[in-house]
């Protein structure tokens, strides 16, 4: 008789959900306050005992101005306040949808702007407001985001690049390229990331190679500097102002102008170098064929040998934090690098 009540009680809390889960209206989704209530999403993992990670799946992470952390997983966007990780609601698509989260960062005004697969999303306060293709937007599949040094926001799409400068949205020609088969996602216009260097020029890593931009000027990189391919995924720039740039053919250093494969012959290739990020001591980190972590440190190329006890997610991104800690998000949920050590960051901590 009470296993038959307990059924009834989650049978009728499933409908519950649902009901409330299709009542959201498209027009009620371009303004928006933050809600910190808890939300059908949580509903389960407390019917389950309360699965401890962030999310099963955790794509970026980043840290703004003030010292707060944001957390973009394939369920939503969370921010750490105090000690407590709020689930923001308010991030939806067009049709009130839940969308996965894919780049965060933060512009000269403190604004926080999101890109998910239902757009665009900017937070100011407590307030959210969100941005589509009916707004101008080139596409709701959003990849990643930057704000320049100018106040102006840059959104690469599965279907191009764009640039919005607070009223209007304006499309930003790239050359196509090709579509990666070896992903599930891809396509000829994706631009994967975009990158402002610490002397204002910005970078393109898309499916045609490499380019750079400033003054005006847009020069295809991977030409002029001979990258062995045009699958590019990230541009990063270490403490030194020298440049690394993840391909699918290798890891590039860009230097002299030139550009070399640190990986070439010491690294088996496949799905290529992934995330990039530089430690306190000055090591580059970097990620190989999504499984693989390795430090570059004075030439050295060495393998962070995992093991079962100590093996971390399957890492999407790498990220340094402004106490100089390392972060690993991914496939896994949220972990931080202390002592050698993988520590599991839960939806309470440790911060």
């Amino acid at each position: 008789m009470k296993l038959k009540i307990e059924c009834l009680f989650v049978l009728a809390l499933f409908m519950f959900v649902v009901a409330c889960n299709g009542q959201h209206k498209p027009v009620d989704q371009k303004d928006a306050k933050i809600n910190t209530d808890i939300k059908e999403e949580d509903t389960f993992s407390m019917l389950k005992g309360q699965d401890q990670k962030i999310n099963q799946v955790v794509r970026t992470i980043f840290q703004d101005s003030k010292g707060s952390m944001w957390f973009g997983t394939e369920r939503g966007a969370y921010k750490l306040v105090g000690d407590s990780l709020i689930y923001l609601s308010d991030i939806l698509c067009e049709y009130g949808k839940r969308v996965t989260i894919k780049a965060i960062t933060e512009d000269r005004e403190g604004r926080i702007w999101i890109g998910h697969t239902g757009g665009l999303s900017c937070i100011q306060g407590d307030q959210v407001k969100n941005y589509y293709t009916s707004d101008g937007l080139i596409s709701d599949d959003v990849w990643h985001i930057a704000a320049d040094q100018s106040g102006k926001i840059w959104i690469g799409t599965i279907e191009g690049l764009c640039v919005f400068d607070g009223s209007t949205f304006t499309n930003f020609d790239l050359p196509k390229g090709e579509r990666d088969f070896s992903l599930g996602v891809s396509s000829a216009e994706m631009v994967h990331q975009i990158f402002e260097d610490s002397s204002g020029r910005l970078w393109f890593s898309t499916n045609a190679g490499l380019f750079s931009y400033t003054a005006d000027s847009l020069i295809h990189v991977s030409k002029t500097m001979n990258i062995n391919t045009t699958f590019v995924n990230e541009v990063f720039e270490a403490s030194d102002a020298s440049i690394y740039v993840s391909t699918k053919d290798g890891l590039y250093h860009l230097k002299a102008g030139k550009a070399e494969n640190i990986t070439e012959g010491k690294l088996e290739k496949g799905k290529g170098i992934g995330s990039i990020a530089e430690d306190g001591a000055g090591r580059i980190w970097f990620v190989s064929n999504q499984h693989f972590l390795y430090t570059y440190y004075q030439g050295e190329i060495i393998e962070f040998e995992k093991s079962e006890e100590n093996k971390g997610p399957v890492v999407f991104k790498i990220y340094k934090d402004q106490d100089q800690r390392l972060w690993f998000v991914g496939f896994g949920g949220a972990y931080r690098m202390e002592d050698g050590n993988f520590v599991h960051v839960s939806k309470h901590g440790p911060w």
